[in-house]
């Protein structure tokens, strides 16, 4: 399913800006232009941009409520106290489990972990849980990527004698300006309000967890260097972290930027008996080579495969994949998933048509999204939406109804301009309950209300489209010259690597050049994929659209102009080394000149 462009946006060239930053930070102009891009003005942060280092990482302690945490944590482990790690089923809360309980166990504590089942808990701390955890002796727990909005399991967890440690990075309650948070021991939050606010608000729920592992070894150590076998741990740590935060889809800026740059590095060069078997599962190159992996690598293989064991199973499985030190359960854990993420693809594909198709015939119409059925997985509905989402550029929402008629699951997706937690708080009267991000959120709900919640939901998406305007915009890094566009260059361009939320890979844009030697490729048939080539004066790159062949025929005008958005990439085969151009979207123009001065395609 490829996505359709409503609207280019070219970001504006500011010559003097460019020559400024080039000179001042020694880079290439090409490379400032996409700095400045990205909001990078001056020295110092490009240097820090482009080269992160470990120790940009801020100090622990600077983070809201983790000197409390820790102080905590390390007394109840002296005090042999029985301890409970509370996570999420995603890959940001399972990563972050997983951080925490390796770290604890190292320094002897008596733990354990409890990850939700989705369709049965629900999403954050639970009340039947914590009434379990109270009756088995449990006098700590330790919430991961949940728990910020609970303020009832919070007082109940008061109540039987729970020492409730909340580390999370969601969005909170507020009434009118002020967070609501809940009566926990201590609450570890990037955004909570302090006195000296943290630098990053963005940092994932395991990035979190990270800091409190860093903050509980240091407190251990009794010092802020910490022994040599907790730092290798805190190192293999980041890149736990790493995958949370890719997973999570939160800003790879600042912070995050650091963690996924050196995390990826230290699981290539030394990844754990769970990662190398999940890597091997999905069809990774053996970790003795070295290739460093990828935030491609981690979102479209390692991720989806972890959060199949939650989607569809239990996703304590994936925890213990990610802590055990033994390759043959690893190896068994491993396939397991593989199995399980081929089952959640088949479900997704399904799902999303008979989501279509509901649309189409009733909803085509409608300012924004929401579909519900019986016959939907919970643990798939997400995906779904995402790919809702992407098909019709509106906000989409999808149920799934049990069978006994209880309370629904829901999930949500929406892009920049309609915040999908305000949208459900502004809604919640027809919800049970709701929690989540801007762009993500999950909520329930009863059936009988899903047709008022729909009007509801739908009243505020119009609304907010008097200010704004729904699909989807192409941002355009620069344009350039097809004779411009070499090895070197992309070379250049790489070094803003890792690319993700908040820093795209780099988009550029050639005008006035024709199309040649145009043909369909792809193994499944019919095949789905466009290769071609483009040419510009004397030059010609070669191109390949992926999921483009139903515009085919828009390209197949030997005559014509075209201008074409593209990611340039270096392939390698057999040796040889070449720049292809990823196209991402192509309009078709009069003439070798003719193209929008704004860039802007209506």
């Amino acid at each position: 399913m490829t996505r359709r462009y409503t609207r280019w946006h070219l970001h504006p060239h500011d010559h003097v800006a460019v020559q400024r930053l080039a000179t001042t930070a020694r880079i290439s102009p090409v490379v400032a232009q996409l700095l400045i891009n990205r909001g990078i003005r001056d020295a110092a942060k490009a240097s820090r941009f482009l080269d992160p280092k470990l120790s940009d990482l801020y100090e622990p302690h600077q983070l809201p409520g983790v000197r409390e945490a820790a102080e905590r944590i390390v007394r109840a482990i002296a005090e042999k106290r029985s301890l409970c790690i509370y996570g999420d089923y995603d890959v940001d809360g399972i990563t972050g489990t997983a951080i925490l309980l390796r770290l604890l166990t190292k320094l002897g504590a008596q733990v354990q972990y409890h990850i939700p089942l989705r369709c049965i808990d629900g999403y954050g701390l639970n009340r039947e849980q914590l009434e379990r955890l109270a009756d088995d002796g449990v006098s700590m727990v330790i919430s991961v990527d949940c728990g910020i909005t609970s303020l009832a399991e919070a007082e109940l967890a008061r109540q039987r004698g729970i020492e409730l440690i909340i580390t999370d990075h969601h969005e909170m309650r507020m009434d009118l300006d002020r967070p609501l948070l809940p009566q926990a021991a201590a609450v570890v939050h990037p955004r909570l309000p302090a006195e000296s606010p943290y630098p990053f608000g963005h940092l994932s729920g395991a990035a979190v967890a990270f800091k409190l592992a860093w903050a509980i070894a240091q407190r251990a150590c009794g010092s802020s260097r910490v022994t040599a076998e907790l730092r290798e741990l805190l190192l293999d740590s980041m890149g736990l972290a790493a995958l949370g935060i890719i997973a999570d889809v939160v800003p790879l800026m600042d912070e995050n930027r650091i963690f996924v740059r050196h995390g990826l590095e230290r699981i290539s060069k030394h990844p754990s008996e769970g990662l190398a078997a999940l890597m091997a599962v999905c069809d990774r190159e053996s970790p003795s080579e070295k290739r460093t992996l990828t935030v491609n690598d981690v979102s479209y293989h390692i991720a989806p495969h972890l959060n199949a064991a939650g989607r569809l199973g239990c996703a304590r499985l994936a925890v213990e994949l990610l802590t055990t030190t033994c390759e043959k359960r690893a190896q068994s854990i491993a396939h397991h998933l593989g199995r399980q993420n081929q089952e959640r693809k088949a479900r997704e594909r399904t799902y999303t048509e008979e989501a279509k198709a509901l649309i189409d015939q009733n909803y085509a119409n409608d300012p924004a999204i929401v579909v519900a059925s019986k016959n939907w997985h919970p643990g798939v509905i997400g995906i779904v939406a995402s790919r809702l989402m992407d098909h019709y550029g509106k906000p989409a929402l999808v149920i799934a109804i049990t069978e006994d008629g209880s309370v629904a699951q829901g999930s949500g997706r929406s892009m920049p301009g309609i915040e999908l937690h305000h949208a459900l708080t502004a809604c919640e009267a027809f919800l049970e309950s709701h929690g989540g991000h801007g762009a993500a959120a999950g909520f329930k709900i009863r059936p009988e209300r899903i047709e008022a919640f729909r009007d509801c939901f739908n009243a505020f998406v119009s609304k907010q489209l008097r200010t704004i305007s729904l699909g989807h915009t192409l941002a355009i890094d620069a344009e350039i010259p097809l004779a411009a566009i070499t090895i070197n260059l992309v070379k250049e361009l790489n070094k803003l690597e890792p690319y993700g939320a908040g820093n795209a890979e780099p988009i550029l844009l050639a005008t006035g050049v024709r199309i040649e030697f145009l043909r369909s490729i792809g193994k499944d048939e019919p095949r789905r994929h466009v290769s071609f080539c483009v040419r510009q004066g004397q030059t010609q790159q070669a191109c390949v659209a992926w999921n483009m062949l139903e515009r085919f025929e828009e390209l197949n005008n030997p005559a014509g102009h075209y201008a074409v958005a593209f990611t340039p990439r270096i392939e390698e085969w057999n040796g040889y080394r070449r720049v292809k151009l990823v196209v991402k979207d192509f309009q078709a123009t009069n003439d070798a000149n003719t193209i929008a001065n704004d860039r802007t395609k209506q």
